[in-house]
């Protein structure tokens, strides 16, 4: 008779379903919580829970009238367990999407300027030449993306790359380069074809607040020209809103010109070379370097390394 758990690492034998019982309690913080969430009782949680730290001879939890809070060891095995979980839940979504003569489940992230950039181009290259597809699209700070890569709750993210050293577990890619421009309302009468970053400063500007890639390139583009930052600034992070307060006010930004390019084309906003400031953006794809990718997964990349 074969054993039910599968081995891992040294030969310690781990059911996945204890892992799946630990990423329950994970996130609920509560053995009874997991249980409510499990639909089964505390004490065959707390079962679970012992067997699997037996096995492993650690401690998971430190446990209180509150709740559970990890070790130092269930903190490094909870990403292996919320993406067992999200496997198991993408194996049984796969199926169904077979019967229906599609490919998926697949789930990715990104910052709103890469996947701006980048997905489009993408998709479109993906649906002339695949079959249907299930697809979810969650926008997200890197920080944010880097842990839902770890967790296996997306499998590739898009974002600024070049900037410092992907995270531990993380491994970045490039494929494409975007020059940064400055961007106005097309009725802005203010900002010349031949703007000059200095002569800009004293204008009201709008520029992004978190610090991503996108906020510290616009920091180190000041800094690079020994220029003050303006004065004037709105802080907004939503791509989607500083465009449309640029295209209807006197404010300016600066951003990727691909990022503009259908707004360009209607006539709504300008987008012009900034021209003391070479200043161009690199944008590709984060993956976690311990989990395989899905065909699918596999596709998108091969559709995005076409850009250019």
């Amino acid at each position: 008779m074969t054993s039910s758990t599968t081995s891992l690492g040294g030969g310690v034998g781990i059911d996945p379903r204890a892992l799946i019982t630990f990423a329950n309690v994970c996130e609920a913080g509560t053995l009874s919580g997991a249980a409510r969430r499990m639909n089964v009782s505390q004490p065959s949680i707390s079962l679970t829970i012992g067997q699997l730290e037996k096995r492993l001879g650690v401690t998971l939890f430190e446990r209180s009238a509150s709740g559970v809070l990890l070790t130092a060891e269930g903190q490094a095995l909870r990403s292996r367990a919320d993406a067992l979980k999200n496997l198991i839940a993408d194996a049984r979504r796969a199926v169904d999407l077979v019967r229906m003569n599609m490919s998926g489940p697949l789930r990715i992230g990104g910052t709103p300027g890469a996947l701006v950039s980048l997905l489009p181009h993408a998709l479109a290259h993906m649906e002339r030449s695949a079959a249907g597809f299930e697809l979810t699209v969650l926008e997200r700070t890197e920080a944010e993306l880097t842990g839902m890569l770890r967790k296996g709750e997306i499998e590739l993210a898009l974002v600024t790359t070049k900037i410092d050293p992907p995270p531990v577990g993380i491994t970045e890619f490039t494929v494409a380069s975007d020059p940064f421009a400055l961007v106005a309302s097309a009725q802005n009468a203010a900002v010349s074809e031949n703007a000059n970053l200095a002569g800009l400063i004293g204008l009201p500007w709008i520029l992004p607040d978190a610090g991503g890639g996108f906020r510290r390139q616009i920091d180190a583009l000041f800094l690079a020209n020994e220029i003050q930052p303006p004065a004037n600034v709105l802080r907004c992070d939503s791509l989607l809103t500083t465009k449309a307060i640029v295209s209807r006010t006197d404010r300016v930004t600066i951003l990727p010109k691909r990022v503009v390019r259908p707004e360009v084309a209607s006539g709504e906003l300008k987008a012009i070379e900034i021209a003391d400031s070479t200043f161009t953006r690199h944008i590709g794809v984060r993956v976690s370097a311990e989990l395989a990718l899905s065909p699918l997964a596999e596709s998108l990349i091969e559709a995005l390394s076409s850009l250019e």
